[in-house]
């Protein structure tokens, strides 16, 4: 069995002409549409319910007999997930105990086997029909480790995850992600995952669903804490990719490139490999210290101020935010739970409520109109005469209150910009206010409030040509110090 290090890894000695060519491979590399449909869905959620749920010592002894959510109300779910913003609902059809919340063909250990509804019930049906009538995505988590069945680690298993995989992408409408991870932490049983296989049944029978983490499309940002990279490209090795698809490469986590590693982008990182591919970032955290649901962290949750800052620096940092969310045992969320969201949603309602670009004008350094990244219009976009670092002045009408800015690049024609600084008008010509590195699909920038009727955005660093889609400028008047 492969011991997770990557072949495909060649080094090149650090010379400028090699990383110059990386660049430029860098450069040229664009995201599919699914992609690009995915990193504009920004913030969705996580629903962590099975089993686990109803047994507190966590072992995976117990059995269909005691999952019976009395209260079970999808609906309930869904429209607390609107009203945090949030755009799609992930569900957790099976974990890592292997207890399906649907009535597959292949395992008796179901909700077939248990008294809620008699056995009668399908919560993923239920799930996925609450999301389409309420206007939310849906998606299904299904866990590549299964400690129940007892095919696992034979080649036997794959025939039988992939039937059950074929079930969830074949009855439950259309899907905006099917989601994976790496566990195999079995100490008896190393089950070598046919990857391959299972992306081409998505392929085939979900084509515009996105495969996460362990897939070709998302990849995991390499933590649970809900923290994201300063500096996050979306253009990686793909051994980040082949990487994590092994299972044996966490007992070689130091050693291996993967996503946990705080460089995977950069230009001196990049040039030791061959082949670079579109693989943007997702944040993962739970609302709660727990994913699965536990009775007394009610009071635990996190604060509305973290989870605010989670969602800039992640919506805000290149990278999409899947917050979790348990459901208690009578298959409800928690009020406390359900409250905070709809004091998330309020919030980031509220933030990017006051716009400073009415009847606003943008130009660039040589004088050609840059009023396409003024409007919410992704077909339209600005992009640079030539690979000069431009510099775009907007102008808005009258002296303006400002400490938040967006800027979102054009990722339909790749990720460019490195280094990039917000300036205002100063005696003798621009004081810088705000600097940072990497955009991709959006930074959010915060600084303290300045009056001022001239913004610049000026690039400082790229990889090609610069094209940008949006700059949002606006006022946030609870002054929030995150």
């Amino acid at each position: 069995m492969d011991t997770g290090v990557d072949s495909e890894v060649k080094y090149i000695p650090d010379e400028q002409n090699a990383t110059e060519a990386a660049v430029k491979r860098a450069a040229a590399i664009v995201p599919s549409a699914r992609q690009v449909k995915w990193n504009c869905m920004e913030f969705y959620g996580f629903v962590h319910f099975g089993l686990y749920t109803f047994d507190p010592s966590r072992e995976g002894k117990a059995g269909p007999e005691i999952f019976n959510p009395e209260k079970f109300d999808p609906y309930q779910w869904v429209r607390a997930f609107k009203a945090a913003g949030m755009k799609g609902l992930l569900l957790t059809c099976k974990h890592h105990e292997g207890f399906c919340l649907w009535p597959s063909e292949y395992t008796e250990f179901s909700v077939r086997n248990s008294p809620w509804k008699d056995g009668k019930g399908d919560i993923v049906k239920e799930v996925s029909e609450a999301c389409h009538a309420e206007g939310l995505k849906f998606g299904v988590y299904l866990s590549p480790w299964d400690m129940h069945e007892k095919t696992y680690g034979t080649p036997e298993y794959d025939v039988f995850f992939k039937n059950q995989l074929t079930e969830l992408c074949s009855n439950y409408g259309e899907l905006f992600c099917v989601w994976f991870d790496g566990a195999c932490r079995s100490k008896d049983k190393l089950q070598d995952y046919d990857w391959d296989g299972y992306y081409d049944i998505i392929r085939r029978l979900q084509p515009e669903a996105c495969i996460s983490i362990c897939g070709p499309d998302v990849r995991w940002i390499g933590n649970e804490a809900g923290v994201s990279r300063e500096e996050e490209w979306s253009v990686v090795p793909r051994v980040i990719m082949t990487t994590e698809r092994n299972p044996g490469y966490w007992r070689q986590i130091d050693k291996v490139p993967n996503s946990t590693w705080m460089d995977i982008g950069s230009r001196e990182f990049i040039q030791q490999y061959d082949e670079l591919i579109w693989y943007p970032a997702e944040v993962d955290v739970s609302i709660r210290p727990s994913w699965g649901y536990m009775k007394g962290e009610a009071e635990k949750l996190h604060s509305l101020d973290t989870l605010i800052n989670m969602y800039e620096k992640a919506v805000g940092g290149n990278a999409n935010l899947l917050l979790n969310v348990p459901p208690n045992t009578e298959g409800l969320f928690d009020e406390a739970d359900v409250a905070r969201l709809r004091e998330m949603g309020n919030e980031i309602k509220r933030i990017f409520s006051k716009s400073q670009l009415a009847n606003a004008s943008a130009a660039d350094g040589k004088g050609r109109d840059a009023g396409a990244v003024l409007n919410k219009d992704r077909g339209q976009f600005y992009e640079a005469a030539s690979e000069e670092l431009p510099a775009i002045e907007i102008h808005l009408t009258g002296e303006k209150e400002i400490n938040l800015v967006t800027i979102k690049e054009t990722i339909e024609l790749g990720q460019h910009i490195e280094e990039f600084c917000l300036e205002i008008p100063a005696a003798g010509g621009f004081q810088e206010i705000y600097r940072a590195a990497t955009v991709g699909y959006q930074r959010i920038c915060r600084f303290p409030t300045v009056h001022t009727q001239v913004l610049r955005f000026r690039v400082l660093k790229a990889r090609g040509k610069t094209s940008l889609t949006e700059i949002g400028i606006y006022y946030d008047d609870k002054h929030r110090n995150l």
